[in-house]
């Protein structure tokens, strides 16, 4: 095989540079329409999914414009490993798949194929394809095991192999690996349609160099990533220069006493380039919502990306931003440590806490702590009529409330921030494809974060399992405890979690991760989605904006009073008529600026104690109190109750006159 040729050495004209540049995005996104088309995955159809054009060297040229952000700055990794592995035998006609986090990856879910592109037997390209697999095996139904102690008991970890070899397909290899993997069928059906999404992308990129020659089109390649790096590096030169540091939380290591564990993120832009150091990071922890190198370097580039909306994403933004990710902390755990939790762990945890950085050095864009994302899975037999004996899998994740920004509430009922491409999964197509009726899926009213300007509002999805044999759910989230906070004087959310009730039995808190749990017929469930965290002092809220959020019940009139200090009254509420007290606001407002600074400094044990008593709900401990308990018992959780009173003292107290 012919070795890959350098770039052309030659310039474009901005015309033909354009024409190209916006080929490479709408054969990227060529690709998808064909996975959205032929998957056969429920979860890829719903856009867990993400494609790219590669140059020679494993580099990206262009991803889609509608790809989730989890993948975001993976796929080069991902190609460059691949290359490597392959050297000295990459042919026409190969495809490869390669699932390991690892080696710059991010789960094991995320399965990525991917096809060497030649012309007149030289390397030119790489098109990829990524799509999170339903199940790739492993103990429980999804791959979400919280009991692994390590990836040999998640599932299958695969190094990069060839499913096509010179054109031909590798159907032992194929079957070797679906056969070991729940519906194998539809895995074979997904891996199909992702490697046809990178024949379709081979052929377009051949077209441009018939067209174009391809000279010219090694040059787009090598100026796309110039043109990133360039507009990148102007727009971080006219930032000041300074270093900037915050961090946010997981709940707990399973393994250790109760408190968080740190996600520490320190950002230093110097000149024209912005380093990020995550060593202050704890080691990483005892299930599985650690993070890789390549998910938190991704985070990082979402994070960044965000307050850059303008900037192209490409590996010309790798040469702009740079991360210290060290190896044995919970951004970067080795293997075999646990990873496959960790979008829902430490990746949103970064990318949050970046969040927070640029909304002091940008604060114009602003925006608080956004709800954490969370799966819901379950699996075992069909026994509906007609569908006896058939194998099922259900994968859900949930809508909820990002953070309120600078000047504007958050938006509700939003995709997570690990990937704001994805959908909302259709009810009907769900209860089709598995033996779950969904029950409840509406707005959790008072789920925002209360704020000068609120986060946006969280949902609440429950089911119930029909006709089922030997099935079992599995929970992976976080945020019970480090619940999503606000900034600049706003306040947090609410916990997530899982509520099981069987039939005939009382309600059981689950909490926020756990696995195969058995569930049967009749058995129901219910989680809500935190809302986003508060911008500003709630109590600077127009109280007519609180009245407004009353009459579209994202806030009782209880918590109006309790938050915002807002009095009011229900006339009618068929007709949404309430009336505010003015009188009663200003007094209410008053005493809860007296008296709110005292209330983070009373007793923990005597808060938690009345709230067993039921005296105080969750969120009187949550946001008047800071204090913290395991919510199933009602038991003090004291050193998590310390940091995150420390947490709203530094985010919320500190901003309030």
């Amino acid at each position: 095989m012919a070795k890959s040729r350098p770039q052309a050495d030659i310039d474009l004209d901005p015309v033909t540079f354009e024409v190209l540049r916006s080929s490479f995005r709408n054969l990227v996104d060529r690709m998808a329409e064909q996975i959205e088309r032929t998957c056969y995955s429920f979860v890829i159809y719903n856009r867990d999914f993400s494609n790219c054009l590669n140059d020679a060297q494993g580099n990206t040229v262009m991803q889609g414009s509608k790809d989730i952000a989890v993948h975001v700055g993976t796929l080069h990794y991902t190609c460059k490993a691949t290359l490597e592995y392959f050297e000295g035998d990459i042919n026409p006609g190969d495809v490869y798949m390669v699932n390991d986090p690892y080696l710059g990856g991010t789960h094991i879910n995320d399965v990525r194929i991917m096809r060497p592109v030649f012309h007149d037997g030289e390397l030119i390209a790489v098109t990829q394809s990524n799509g999170h697999w339903a199940d790739v095996g492993g103990p429980a139904p999804g791959s979400f095991n919280i009991e692994a102690n390590s990836h040999f008991a998640e599932g299958l970890r695969i190094p990069p192999v060839k499913i096509w070899d010179a054109g031909e397909f590798r159907e032992d290899v194929a079957n070797v690996l679906t056969t070991n993997m729940r519906l194998s069928e539809d895995r074979l059906g997904d891996m199909r349609a992702q490697a046809e999404a990178t024949k379709i992308a081979a052929d377009r990129l051949l077209e441009l160099v018939e067209k174009y020659g391809v000279e010219t089109v090694l040059t787009a390649f090598d100026e796309s990533q110039d043109y990133v790096e360039r507009i990148m590096r102007e727009q971080i030169r006219n930032l000041p220069d300074g270093t900037w540091r915050t961090e946010d939380y997981i709940d707990a290591d399973p393994h250790k006493e109760e408190g968080f564990v740190s996600v520490d993120v320190e950002m230093t832009i110097d000149g024209d380039e912005v380093h990020y150091d995550l060593s202050g990071s704890d080691e990483y922890i005892g299930n599985f919502l650690n993070a890789t190198f390549g998910t938190s370097f991704s985070a990082v580039i979402a994070g960044t990306k965000m307050f850059f909306p303008d900037v192209p994403l490409n590996s010309g933004m790798y040469r702009v931003v740079s991360a210290e990710l060290p190896e044995g902390t919970v951004v970067d755990a080795p293997a075999p440590i646990p990873v496959t939790g960790a979008v829902a762990g430490t990746y949103e945890k970064v990318m949050n806490a970046i969040f927070e950085l640029w909304s002091e050095v940008l604060p114009e864009r602003a925006m608080a702590g956004a709800f954490n994302l969370e799966y819901l899975l379950a699996g075992g037999n069909d026994q509906r009529e007609g569908r006896e004996g058939q194998e099922f899998a259900w994968y859900d994740w949930m809508a909820g409330g990002w953070g309120g920004r600078d000047g504007k509430d958050g938006s509700n009922a939003t995709a997570p921030v690990f990937g704001a491409g994805l959908a909302v999964q259709s009810l009907e197509g769900q209860e089709r494809e598995a033996p779950l009726l969904t029950s409840q899926h509406d707005i959790v009213t008072d789920s925002a974060g209360p704020g000068e300007y609120r986060g946006g509002c969280g949902l609440r999805k429950g089911g119930r399992m029909l006709d089922c044999e030997g099935s079992v759910i599995s929970y992976c989230s976080d945020r019970a405890r480090s619940i999503t906070w606000g900034i600049n004087g706003g306040l947090p959310g609410i916990p997530h979690g899982v509520t099981l009730t069987r039939e005939g039995e009382d309600p059981e808190e689950m909490g926020t991760v756990f696995s195969n749990v058995p569930i049967g017929p009749g058995d129901e469930f219910g989680r809500p989605s935190s809302g986003g965290g508060g911008f500003g002092d709630p109590l600077d809220r127009d109280p007519e904006a609180v009245v407004e959020d009353v009459k579209d019940d994202y806030v009782s009139i209880e918590r109006a009073a309790k938050d915002y200090g807002v009095v009011i009254e229900e006339v009618d509420a068929d007709l949404c008529a309430y009336d505010m007290d003015e009188d009663a606001t200003e007094e209410k407002r008053a005493y809860i600026r007296q008296n709110r600074d005292d209330w983070l400094e009373a007793d923990p044990e005597d808060i938690a104690r009345r709230y067993r008593d039921g005296d105080l709900d969750g969120l009187d401990l949550i946001r008047r109190y800071g204090v913290i308990c395991d919510w199933s018992n009602g038991e003090l959780l004291e050193r998590t109750t310390e940091q995150f009173r420390e947490m709203l003292r530094d985010r919320a107290a500190s901003e309030w006159s």
